[in-house]
Order: structure tokens, then sequence, then C-alpha cells
């Protein structure tokens, strides 16, 4: 079965169908979904999709564009939700130049933080970075965490520090696209037992869906596609990508 390693079913935009989509599932071949978070406001929710739905686990994480005004008290509040039986990391933190929604100096400061949080607690992190790959890789040097970059959009050289660093890199509906000689570079060079698949649902719909709202009902485009870079089937891909998932976010039951 699939394994979409980030997700926010949180999001209003399924507001109006969220059971219908999720209660489908199984009966659509995915059996695991990690349910990513952006900001604390999102827990509650989040929290109880995944009391709801026994193969939705959760993150909690403040998310670069959230990060503006955040407290020490915002990061004693982390570590309570962190403590959660289905909590399996802490994410999304990261860097994201491309909008710049925080100032950077507070991204870096509270991505920092949250890292640091993760290795005390010996937990996986999800890496938000976008157009940041040199700050983000800065902070991650000073850092002993494992976990995933999510949306990989940096380089191949870029990948090799990653892997050898012990994380995990994950590709998602971008990995469709028309224009995606980067990622499909990443893809292809990243070894199998270090890829995770996303669809980062609602967002970034693969190609044919492109356009619409996007659920892991699509993350079979993903694998397919994954599988044809790798000239491998596509059951080896969701073998192996689910296998990984479980070990990045320490899944065992």
């Amino acid at each position: 079965m699939l394994f979409d390693s980030h997700a926010h079913y949180n999001d209003k935009r399924f507001d109006d169908d969220r059971d219908a989509v999720l209660s489908s599932m199984r009966e659509n071949n995915v059996g695991r979904i990690l349910n990513s978070c952006s900001s604390l406001a999102e827990v509650g929710d989040i929290l109880a999709i995944c009391e709801k739905y026994p193969f939705v686990y959760a993150s909690v994480g403040i998310h670069p564009h959230e990060v503006a005004g955040l407290t020490d008290a915002d990061m004693d509040a982390l570590i309570k939700y962190a403590a959660y039986p289905k909590v399996k990391a802490i994410g999304e933190i990261g860097l994201d130049y491309y909008y710049d929604f925080s100032p950077r100096a507070e991204q870096k400061e509270w991505f920092a933080r949250q890292a640091q949080i993760a290795s005390e607690l010996k937990m996986p992190v999800i890496i938000h970075d976008r157009d940041a790959h040199g700050d983000c890789m800065d902070i991650l040097r000073t850092v002993d965490v494992s976990g995933v970059f999510h949306c990989y959009s940096g380089s191949k050289e870029m990948a090799r520090e990653i892997l050898d660093k012990g994380m995990y890199i994950a590709f998602g509906g971008s990995l469709t696209f028309k224009k995606a000689a980067r990622p499909i570079e990443a893809a292809s060079y990243v070894p199998l037992d270090r890829i995770l698949i996303e669809t980062d649902c609602p967002y970034l719909t693969p190609e044919p869906h492109r356009g619409k709202r996007n659920s892991s009902l699509y993350i079979h485009y993903v694998a397919e596609k994954l599988a044809q870079i790798k000239g491998l089937t596509v059951e080896e891909i969701e073998r192996a990508t689910y296998e990984n998932a479980e070990k990045c976010f320490g899944i065992t039951e």
C-alpha cells in the first residue's frame, strides 16, 4: 500500500468532504498518512483527525510563514504536544525565502530552536526549504537530527549532504510536472531506501489533475512517476517508500 508522508487534512478545503475522502483511503490502496502541522493553532484539529482515523499520524511544528512573534511559551507548548502518542515528528519547520512572510532572522532563529527541541526529544524533523538551501543546511549542520526534507527542490549535491546526515528525501506532485528536470535529477540520484513520497495535499496536485484540489487519492501518480524514473515496478516503489516512511517516523504498530 501507499504511505502519504505529508498531507494537510485539517485544511479548510476539506471541510465539506473530509470524512468521505479519508474513509475512502483503504479501498484506494492508501495505508498510512502523516498529517503535517503548520502552526500551534492547528494542533487540536490535527489530533482530532488522528483520533478518528487509526491510519493517520501527525507532526507538530511551526512553519516558517508562521514564526513571527513566537515566544518561549510556544516552545513549551510544542514540547507538550509532541508527547501525544500519534505525534511522530517535529514539523514542518524550516525556511521559506520565496514568500518571506516572516522576517528571515526570525525564521532562522525559530527553525534552529525547533530543530534543537527535536534533537532533545529524539524525534525526526520535517523540513520545509524553499529558496533557502544554504541557510537551511547551515542550521542543520549544528544539530543532531534525523527526518525528511519534504517536497525536495534542491540539487543533487545538496541531496548528497542530506543523505550523509542520515535523512530521507521526499518527492511529491511536482515530480510529475512538465518542467520537473531538477526534481527528476534528484530522484534519480537518491537511493531507493531513502526516498519518501507525499502529496502535500491540498497543494501541489500531480499531473494529470494539476489545478484541482490534491488528496492522498492522487499519490499513486507520484509512485508511478518515481517507478518510471527508477526503472522499477510501481509495487517496488510502494513497498520501499512505505517501509522508509515507517522507519523515518518510528511507526511500528
